[in-house]
């Protein structure tokens, strides 16, 4: 048995510890069971606590994106106080989730996914040179550069915000920031500056709108031949390789997945509602289930605990939801392994399924026909998964696709505030409701749902992204979207199967994770592999 360590910044340092349990038959994964195996235990720490508790607590669950979790714990106090929400606030919320994930998607590359690419055993293919001397950790040249400059677009969000991370200056009814014109003007010098020198000037070789036009697979290809500057910028290469070492082959999962939408119009969502959420979203909600878009309904959400470190099996609607935890040991006599509750979605006709979240998932969006003017209306990687299939390669296109567009969003929203405006207007705070709030954050769906009793919160819970596709099997028996993920992959060294690195950082899930790979037949475990540490 050999076991590696990588220390992945920041994979791992973020919350938890993430098992993959795999069964390996003749070379290929048969069967997984992923364990979430740290207890947090957030919804029993709000119960009871201040309605406006979960602002300051729940960014205390995520350093990487607790700016996403302060804009949905916001918008649930929004909704169960139905405040007022002035334009302004809207966009400035807007300007902040999107810069916490623009930094997110260098870091991800170059410190996650990039250390699995750059394994001894593909050293043998034609690209590893110029691959290693860019991506390997640490020493390699984009490395530095990307990881180093992806701290600019949250240079922003501290200017709104005051601090990031773990800032709370959301709150419901706006924002507390009064920003200045020296604000927005040195906020769009930082996000143009990083788009020269790295968005721009080394990920994609070309200007923003130039990739923007890409609307196929094809598209892509010539793209890359397209001129000297493309064909050798960071994405180019990374494409050629990713064809290269086969990350086109492996990782599909379902195909079936889950967006909860983000970024509100700030027009249409001044007087926020659970109803009227989904009109008013630029990045669409909707589930893609069997071949077919579904609009989503917050409603036919549940969550599963019959596999899961808690009391009892079945599942509840999170307005519902019950957080009791029970010895782990006593659990594994119940069938159960893991901390992760098994989010599910009841789609029409087929019941509850368990779906993908995160990039591939939005972008899946994108595609849904009859969006609105200000919707974000982009087949391009619904025409990739329609050539290619779902795949390692298609989620990591899938996010670095964002980049581009939410590097305009940002900018477009700068030039819209009015800073004559209102940023706030004091809400009333009644003593019962119910509320839902969400976001897309980096890593995919993320949501709260909290009721209030007596001025205090009477329930509060968060499902994460994370528990989405970590998820295990539900009372049904149906494998969550990760190990649906790691079936079918090719494990070529089963001492070192960085095959199970490349799928599992796929999805960066925010958990380190670790990896025991099994023989299908004799149960023997041939290896542990460590991917994150710290």
């Amino acid at each position: 048995m050999t076991t590696m360590e990588l220390n992945v910044s920041p994979l791992g340092q973020v919350e938890g510890d993430l098992d993959v349990k795999v069964a390996i038959t003749d070379g290929v994964v048969t069967d997984a069971w992923t364990e979430a195996a740290m207890f947090r235990g957030f919804e029993i720490i709000l119960k009871g606590k201040d309605p406006q508790a979960g602002l300051i607590m729940t960014p205390r669950i995520c350093g990487i994106c607790g700016g996403s979790h302060l804009y949905k714990a916001c918008y649930a106090l929004d909704t169960a106080w139905a405040t007022y929400v002035p334009p302004n606030a809207t966009r400035v919320r807007n300007i902040a989730q999107a810069c916490e994930t623009l930094q997110s998607i260098p870091r991800w590359f170059y410190a996650i996914m990039c250390p699995d690419m750059v394994a001894a055993q593909y050293s043998s293919f034609p690209l590893y040179e110029e691959v290693a001397k860019r991506f390997a950790p640490y020493v390699g040249t984009s490395y530095q550069t990307g990881v180093t400059l992806s701290q600019h677009p949250v240079e922003i969000y501290a200017i709104f915000g005051g601090q990031w991370p773990h800032s709370s200056f959301m709150i419901p009814g706006g924002v507390m920031s009064a920003p200045t014109l020296s604000d927005v003007t040195r906020s769009i010098s930082i996000l143009e500056n990083w788009a020269r020198q790295w968005l721009e000037g080394q990920w994609l070789g070309c200007s923003v709108d130039r990739w923007l036009e890409n609307k196929t697979w094809s598209d892509v290809q010539a793209w890359m031949e397209e001129n000297e500057s493309q064909a050798n910028s960071d994405l180019a290469l990374f494409i050629k390789w990713a064809l290269q070492i086969g990350l086109d082959k492996y990782g599909q999962g379902y195909g079936n997945y889950l967006a909860t939408g983000t970024f509100l119009n700030p027009d249409l969502y001044t007087n926020p509602t659970v109803d009227g959420r989904n009109a008013a979203l630029q990045a669409r909600s909707g589930i893609y289930a069997n071949g077919q878009y579904f609009d989503f309904d917050q409603m036919r959400v549940t969550e599963d605990v019959t596999h899961s470190f808690y009391q009892g099996t079945g599942s509840r609607h999170p307005w519902e939801g019950v957080t009791e935890p029970i010895d782990p040991a006593e659990g594994a006599k119940q069938g159960k392994y893991t901390w992760a509750k098994a989010p599910r979605y009841d789609v029409p006709d087929l019941g509850y399924v368990p779906l993908e979240v995160g990039p591939l998932a939005r972008q899946m969006m994108a595609a849904k026909p009859d969006a609105a003017d200000f919707q974000d209306a982009d087949p391009f990687i619904r025409n990739i998964i329609d050539e290619l299939g779902p795949s390692v390669l298609t989620r990591v296109l899938a996010r670095v696709h964002e980049a581009p567009k939410y590097y305009k969003n940002v900018q477009n929203w700068l030039k819209e505030l009015d800073l004559h405006g209102e940023f706030y207007v004091k809400p009333g705070e009644p003593d019962s409701g119910k509320g839902f709030g969400s976001t897309e954050a980096a890593r995919g769906a993320l949501s709260d749902w909290i009721v209030l009793e007596g001025g205090k919160i009477a329930n509060y819970q968060v499902i994460t992204p994370t528990a989405w596709n970590i998820g295990p099997r539900d009372g049904n028996s149906n494998v969550g979207p990760m190990e649906q993920s790691f079936v079918g992959t090719p494990i070529e060294n089963p001492d070192f199967p960085v095959e199970l690195g490349n799928v599992a950082h796929s999805f960066d899930s925010c958990l380190v994770c670790t990896v025991h790979a099994y023989d299908g037949k004799t149960g023997k475990e041939l290896a542990k592999f460590r991917m994150g540490g710290g």
